[in-house]
């Protein structure tokens, strides 16, 4: 993981801690994610140029980056679970192995089932969570989806309210899900209501 502070001139200073300041913008680093924050009075020269070398960031990798746009005050997702990390700031030494995340192995399990084996659940699910994964849906969708087949499930037969959906929503909202993790947790949700 690595922190920038970006320079009025869209340059990247390199840092051991971010401040959150409202005048400064940040680009923080962290493997597969590109999180920019923007403090509320950053200026909006620096926005842009922070969005543009973000962009440059991104195309240079091999796999896929994703960027996030963070704003003062209205902070989200797997950004909340490395904050504290970013306010405390990182020794020279310290080193952040990137967590492991799931990931759907759909050309796999299709080759298997394409040889003749039967789809097992765990099969099953991988198929419906890549199928899932490209209806593109926004990842506040997703969370939204899984919201309710959680508090359907804890519920039974009775349905959940508009209020618990939304609570429920805002904390998978602010979890550090990836948008894989989502599909695979609705998809297996989805998976077990059948067989119920």
């Amino acid at each position: 993981m690595q922190f920038y502070l970006v320079t009025e001139s869209g340059a990247l200073r390199k840092i051991n801690k971010v401040d959150f300041n409202e005048n400064k913008v940040y680009l923080i680093d962290d493997f597969k994610t590109l999180y920019l924050w923007f403090g509320v009075k950053a200026t909006k020269k620096k926005k842009d140029l922070s969005r543009k070398r973000a962009e440059i960031l991104k195309n240079q990798r091999e796999k896929s980056t994703e960027i996030k746009s963070m704003y003062q005050n209205q902070e989200y997702g797997s950004l909340l679970a490395i904050i504290d990390i970013l306010k405390k700031g990182l020794k020279p030494n310290d080193h952040f192995d990137k967590r492991p995340e799931l990931e759907i192995e759909f050309e796999e399990t299709m080759e298997l089932i394409e040889a003749g084996i039967d789809p097992d659940f765990e099969a099953e699910i991988t198929v419906a969570a890549h199928n899932l994964s490209q209806e593109k849906n926004s990842y506040e969708d997703l969370c939204r989806m899984l919201a309710e087949l959680q508090l359907n499930f804890l519920k039974g037969k009775g349905k959940p309210s508009d209020n618990e959906i939304v609570k429920k929503t805002e904390e998978i909202y602010k979890s550090s899900s990836t948008y894989d993790e989502l599909c695979w947790l609705i998809a297996e949700l989805s998976k077990l209501f059948e067989e119920i």
